[in-house]
């Protein structure tokens, strides 16, 4: 017999992924479109990583403003993780945010290691100040990639299991890792204007000084708005090493279920063509954020969505 309890976990768990969904249109254009052509059934799923994903990437950018101060975010970052692990076990107790109560689903329904949330939360704390490991500038791409374990390629490891494989998930979990870090390279090239004023630099100093490239340089060229060659080689450099590893990942899509394989194609094209705009902009990235215009956006999920419905007919 259903109780007015499982009624009412019912129907909090159906907002808790309206939340997710809604946060994915708002925040993940390009994630929200690619999401759009996966099987109805596993949306919902994805909307919840990239809720979770979201709020607490919000939580630790602490120079937003309104951000909060970085011991309060820590200990916030600590509930979450009390609240994820507890919930995934099954002792959901007193209130819990909508975005937990959906990806703790998510993970049981698709058998998801909670160690992939764990390096993601690890490496989240990577950005507070006082938090073990933290780190405003980057030295090496080895100590970048230590980031990216966390932040991007668990992500991809996470996605897996929801997208479904040909192979064996662990034949399948490098490429999506690859892919992941892939992606998060493209955001840091895109974004290096916008983390500059926080007081970030994710690019690392040891191939931005190859370039004859520091902080003071971009600093200088993002408060006067001029170019500088130096400053576009080094970009050109990390685009260089981007669509590297786009290559490396690329095998990956053949792995994924025929269902979900147009939808991270999809995806793949998309962060793709930031790279495209980043280059047809001659690199200014310092006071402005790369874009593909909507049109185009448009134009390379159309082919997608083709495959999308003739795999759909196949079953």
């Amino acid at each position: 017999m259903t109780t007015l309890d499982d009624r009412t976990a019912a129907s909090d768990l159906g907002a808790a992924y309206r939340y997710c969904e809604g946060l994915t249109a708002e925040h993940g254009r390009s994630y929200a479109l690619a999401t759009r052509l996966l099987p109805e059934h596993r949306r919902p799923a994805v909307y919840a990583l990239y809720g979770f994903a979201r709020t607490v990437d919000d939580l630790v950018d602490i120079d937003a403003p309104g951000g909060r101060p970085a011991c309060d975010c820590l200990v916030e970052l600590d509930r979450i993780e009390s609240e994820l692990t507890a919930a995934v076990a099954g002792a959901r107790t007193g209130d819990i945010r909508p975005v937990v109560l959906a990806v703790a689903d998510t993970i049981g329904r698709y058998s998801i290691p909670l160690e992939h949330f764990t390096a993601f939360l690890g490496s989240m704390r990577m950005d507070l100040p006082g938090a073990p490991g933290f780190r405003a500038v980057y030295t090496s791409m080895d100590e970048l990639h230590r980031y990216m374990h966390g932040s991007a390629a668990a992500i991809g490891k996470q996605m897996l299991p929801i997208l479904g494989t040909v192979t064996t998930r662990a034949e399948a979990e490098p490429a999506a890792a690859a892919l992941g870090e892939a992606f998060q390279l493209t955001n840091f090239i895109r974004d290096v204007g916008e983390d500059l004023r926080r007081g970030r630099i994710y690019l690392p100093s040891e191939e931005l000084s190859a370039f004859d490239v520091d902080g003071d340089l971009l600093r200088h060229c993002q408060s006067t708005g001029a170019t500088d060659p130096r400053v576009r080689r080094a970009l050109a450099h990390f685009v260089a090493l981007n669509r590297s590893g786009y290559r490396d990942a690329r095998p990956g899509l053949a792995m994924l279920d025929p269902r979900a394989r147009p939808a991270i194609t999809a995806a793949f094209d998309l962060y793709s063509a930031i790279l495209d705009e980043i280059e047809t902009s001659d690199y200014l990235v310092l006071d402005r954020r790369a874009v593909v215009p909507r049109r185009r956006r448009l134009t390379l999920v159309a082919p997608r969505l083709l495959e999308s419905a003739v795999a759909a007919a196949r079953g």
